[in-house]
This record gives structure tokens, C-alpha cells and sequence, in this order.
């Protein structure tokens, strides 16, 4: 017996050339125990076959949202409430399109918008149709309705093009699935909001005030959560490593923005705030490119930003009830963050030194110190990956009553 077991699949097949890939999830998802029911798209069907899918889930497969033998007792609402999860795999630009405005002109569409389900993309295009805006913007219209994503990975395209927006791989998805459907892990159930990386202040179209921060410390904490069962929602600055699989990546550039996001994902059961947020912005930023004049220097006004770790905490309603800042210091690590303890109202600071020297900032490994008003609990130099899993560990056991 596996976590799927006797779970009910639905799987939306999207029109791309990724659609070769669902033959494989397919039988992937059955060997784990699932029971697995097709839609192809109009789309699809110039990729792969019904019959073909049939073959694979020894069910007949759906295509046409007018079928007269379905339809007869109204089997497109039947589709959307008979299964435990759907997964749209590829979902193609034009699909997530429909979905996000809410379309319902075949099949597949209908079901998607008529569906209470939980809902699993896996997004596959060209590279330059994933990072249009309208695409983008469509990605956090999903996301906001509580669609879970995963992928798209990076690499070479049928065009001969390389960069985001291959399908994640079969096994991908499959892990992903199994995340949805049979959460195990010390924060199973739970959902889990991270911040990560810098925030972008603009002074003008082409400058911005930033930080250091890679971000692979909070991606990896993200990830680790996932593994732990959560359900995770990663807020993240302008970083260059990929998305987490399994997690709802949710793109920001500035400080305000990011706060926005935060608001928007709770309510959540645990808070944990690893970005690098920018203190100050440029509150007269130019909407054109700011040119040299003789040498004159540009006046720069600066504003505090938001603090959003600070905001969250202050809450009446939807503070999460497990929150973890993150203290990055130069000097007198253990007092500033013992300060910023009490300054911000959190549970729990991470602080560790970001000195040049450390290589902290951008580099793979880390030494920090968790900090609560009773305790000081330095660990020895771990990479990041480990911080995060053994921080996951710490926060699951504190969920459970244990040692803060």
C-alpha cells in the first residue's frame, strides 16, 4: 500500500508537446495506487490519443463537453466532483488562461470551473509564453484561489530555445500529488507562509536600491516545509534559483509588494520571514532614467518601508500562531537579535552574522542561532539545506507543544 492508495485522479490533458509526458504520469500515478481518469483537450488530441490514455488508465477517456452518452445525466459535473484531486498536465498557457478568467467552452475548461476539487498545474510552454505578463498574471490569479503549482522547470524547449517552462517531470508531479493528497511529516496540514530573497527599491526605470541576499536560505526552507507536509505559500524576492516543487510561488519586487502578498496568503499556521526586506525606499523615485547634470549629484529622498514581519505580528486577526523572524547582523549578533525579539513581536528570531567575511550571503552554508525570550540555541555550521530542515524539525515540534 502506498499514500495513494485507492486516491481518484482526474488528469486535464493540456494541448502542448508536453502532453508525450501525461502517458508517463499516468502510469506513475497507478503504480503508486491511484485510479486515474482522463480529459484531452481538442489540443491534446493532436499529441496523443484517447485511446492511448485509455489504454494506460483502463478507463474510457473524456474529450467532448457535448457528449451525448455523458452528458445524458450531466457528466461534466459528475467529472468535477468524482475524483480526490485534478491535475492539469500540461497546462498550457491558453488553458491557464481559461482558468484563471473563467471560461468554460469544452470540456475540460467547464470541469476545471465547476469543480470544488483541489487543483494541481503542472504549466509547460514556450519560454517566452511563460514569462509574458499575461501569463504571469494569470499564474497569481490561480494561485489566489488556492490552485497549487508545479514547475515549470528550466531547460531546452522544442523550439530550440532554452529557460523556463518545461513540464516538470513525471516523478515531479507524482511527489507533488502525493503532498496534496497524503500529507505525512511533522507539519502536516498546516499551511506555511515564507518570505525569501531581497526586495528591488526603485530610484528609476533601470536603478533600485537591494541587499545581498541570494535567497537560497529561505527556498530552502520552503522546500523543507513541503517535504514536512505543509502546505506552502513562498513570497520571494527577485532571485535567480528555480521555484520549489510542490510550493505556491507567489513573484514580488519591492517591500510593499511583498507585504501585500503576505496579507493576501493568510491566514496561515505558522509565519516564517527569511527575506532580506529592504529598510528604505526612494520616495521620489523618477518614472524616467535619471541623467547626469554636470556632475551634480540626484537628491534621493528616502522613506521607511513597511515592516512587514513587525505588521504581521501586530495583527488582532489572522496572526499566524507560529512566527519566526530572521536577524542578519554584522556585530553583536546575539543582542541585536534579542532586541529585534522584542521590538518585532514574534516567537522566534533566526539570527546569524552576514560579515563579508562569513560568506553567508550567497554562499551555501550557514551558522545561526535561534533566539526566543528564554533561550539562546547556537548550532554548529550547517549548509543551508540542513539549517532548514532541522528549523522545519524545531517549528514542527513547536506546533506540537514542544521546545520553543
Amino acid at each position: 500500500m502506498t499514500a495513494l492508495t485507492g486516491k481518484r485522479i482526474l488528469l486535464v490533458i493540456g494541448g502542448g508537446i508536453a502532453a508525450y509526458k501525461s502517458l508517463d504520469l499516468i502510469r506513475r500515478l497507478r503504480e503508486r495506487g491511484a485510479s486515474v481518469r482522463c480529459i484531452l483537450t481538442n489540443g491534446a488530441q493532436q499529441f496523443i490519443t484517447p485511446l492511448a490514455a485509455s489504454a494506460l488508465t483502463g478507463q474510457r477517456s473524456h474529450t467532448d463537453l457535448f457528449d451525448r452518452e455523458d452528458e445524458a445525466d450531466i457528466g461534466h459535473i459528475k467529472l468535477a466532483r468524482d475524483a480526490d484531486l485534478i491535475v492539469v498536465a500540461p497546462a498550457t498557457a491558453n488553458l491557464m488562461a481559461k482558468m484563471a478568467g473563467g471560461h468554460a467552452d469544452d470540456l475540460a475548461s467547464t470541469v476545471l470551473l465547476a469543480t470544488t476539487l483541489p487543483i494541481l498545474i503542472a504549466p509547460a510552454m514556450n519560454v517566452r509564453m511563460w514569462l509574458h505578463p499575461a501569463t504571469q498574471r494569470n499564474l497569481k490569479t490561480l494561485q489566489a484561489v488556492g490552485v497549487h503549482v508545479v514547475g515549470p522547470n528550466e531547460g531546452a524547449m522544442a523550439e530550440a530555445e532554452f529557460g523556463p517552462g518545461r513540464m516538470a517531470e513525471p516523478l515531479e508531479i507524482a511527489a507533488a500529488v502525493e503532498r496534496l493528497l497524503a500529507p505525512s511529516g511533522s507539519l502536516a496540514g498546516k499551511h506555511v507562509i515564507v518570505t525569501s530573497g531581497p526586495t528591488h527599491e526603485p530610484i528609476d526605470p533601470v536603478r533600485y536600491i537591494a541587499n545581498r541576499s541570494s535567497g537560497k536560505q529561505g527556498h530552502a526552507i520552503a522546500k523543507a516545509a513541503a517535504e514536512a507536509g505543509a502546505r506552502v505559500t513562498l513570497i520571494s524576492g527577485p532571485v535567480t534559483l528555480p521555484d520549489p516543487a510542490g510550493v505556491t510561488v507567489v513573484h514580488v519586487e519591492s517591500a510593499r509588494a511583498m507585504l501585500e502578498a503576505v496579507e493576501q496568503a493568510l491566514p496561515a499556521d505558522i509565519g516564517i520571514f527569511a527575506a532580506a526586506v529592504a529598510d528604505w525606499r526612494v520616495d521620489n523615485a523618477g518614472e524616467q532614467k535619471i541623467k547626469k547634470k554636470d556632475g551634480a549629484l540626484p537628491n534621493l529622498s528616502l522613506t521607511e518601508n513597511p515592516d512587514i514581519l513587525a505588521t504581521i505580528a501586530r495583527r488582532t486577526e489572522g496572526r499566524p500562531p507560529l512566527m519566526v523572524g530572521f536577524a542578519a547582523e554584522t556585530e553583536n549578533v546575539i543582542e541585536h537579535a534579542k532586541q529585534k525579539l522584542a521590538r518585532k513581536g514574534c516567537d522566534l528570531i533566526v539570527a546569524n552574522d552576514v560579515s563579508t567575511a562569513t560568506g553567508v550571503m550567497g554562499g551555501d552554508s550557514n551558522t545561526v542561532h535561534l533566539v526566543t525570550a528564554s533561550d539562546v540555541e547556537t548550532w554548529p555550521t550547517l549548509s543551508k539545506t540542513d539549517v532548514a530542515k532541522k528549523l522545519v524539525a524545531r517549528l514542527g515540534a513547536m506546533m506540537g507543544g514542544g521546545k520553543p
